[in-house]
């Protein structure tokens, strides 16, 4: 991998024969006599104070949850002085993908991404690699064949996250219900494990069941569409809890649990995940039973690991988020320490 002084130093070349070209063409232009104001050309600066440029694609803007996490790593970005490259995917793994590429044109010294869903990334890591340039990834995991293709993975532990909301559940329901279930987007790996990790602990209460399952893409808008139609098949009047993957799906839920004359945290227990600043006002408000925790704020963590892989220091492979559980009857004091 070429270290980062001999990177900075090749664009600095390059960028000095690009002043020179330009100078050579505006050289054969007549200049206006006595122009003594006429620009000079702004000396090169050094090599070793140039800023450390990160390629960064970001899924997209699809919940509170991920402008927190945009904003997060943003802001650090700046605060350290690096030069970011942003790029939002719009939800698409073939925007991102076009990202990665660009960012090998353009050279970057690391790329940092989270990733749509989880397969489908191994030719373009394997591209990056070719190219010299490490992969941190944040958020999201991928499933590779060879570990190697990125350096570490900063997140949360969603399989756990699964866990804990299954646990909520069994304690506000009785251990007993038929269950609705929101999942996030089909392939990605917070669906996948926060799925995974629910059905896990349901074990433990078999007389807790899921009668409806369907995907409200991790969006607001898709969440109410989904519940709405829950409600309204055969199954609907037996629904008394639901599992969102999300806290933007739970609340849209909420809408299509009042339109249909129900009482949202109360008819329907309602456990979310993500604990954004809306579940804690809707917990206040008794419409939502618990949100568990996944930490969007993780620009700090992953600047410190750029800074270990740009210093050519060891990094951990994973590298966990902390997390709590925040139930209903504590929101109102909890929310009053919320960042996001």
């Amino acid at each position: 991998m070429p270290d980062l002084a001999t990177k900075l130093t090749h664009r600095l070349a390059i960028a000095s024969l690009t002043i020179t070209a330009l100078l050579a063409f505006s050289g054969c232009e007549k200049k206006p006599a006595g122009d003594a104001h006429a620009s000079a050309p702004k000396p090169a600066a050094d090599a070793s104070k140039a800023k450390a440029r990160i390629g960064f694609s970001q899924i997209g803007a699809e919940s509170d949850w991920r402008k927190a996490n945009t904003d997060s790593i943003q802001a650090e970005a700046a605060a350290r002085g690096y030069d970011l490259v942003f790029v939002d995917a719009q939800q698409k793994q073939e925007n991102q993908i076009k990202a990665l590429r660009s960012f090998i044109v353009q050279d970057v010294d690391v790329i940092a991404f989270s990733p749509v869903v989880e397969t489908g990334w191994e030719p373009v890591l394997k591209e990056i690699k070719q190219a010299g340039i490490p992969v941190v990834l944040t958020d999201r995991a991928v499933e590779v064949s060879d570990p190697d293709l990125f350096i570490t993975f900063i997140g949360a532990d969603f399989v756990e996250e699964g866990r804990r909301a299954a646990r909520v559940m069994a304690k506000i329901t009785g251990g007993k219900g038929s269950i609705a279930e929101l999942q996030g987007t089909p392939g990605s790996a917070p669906a996948i494990d926060r799925k995974k990790g629910f059905e896990e602990e349901l074990k433990n209460h078999p007389d807790l069941k899921i009668i409806k399952t369907q995907t409200g893409e991790f969006t607001r808008a898709k969440g109410r569409e989904v519940m709405e139609t829950f409600l309204k098949s055969p199954e609907g009047k037996q629904i008394i809890a639901l599992y969102a993957h999300n806290d933007d799906m739970a609340l849209g839920a909420i809408q299509a649990i009042e339109e249909a004359g129900l009482k949202p945290g109360t008819d329907i227990k309602i456990i979310s995940i993500d604990a954004v600043r809306p579940a804690f006002d809707a917990m206040i408000a008794g419409k939502l039973n618990c949100t568990v925790e996944c930490n969007p704020l993780l620009g700090p963590q992953l600047f410190d690991a750029i800074e270990a892989v740009l210093a050519k220091q060891p990094v951990e492979k994973r590298i966990v988020t902390k997390a709590s559980v925040f139930e209903q009857a504590t929101a109102a004091e909890d929310i009053k320490t919320r960042k996001y």
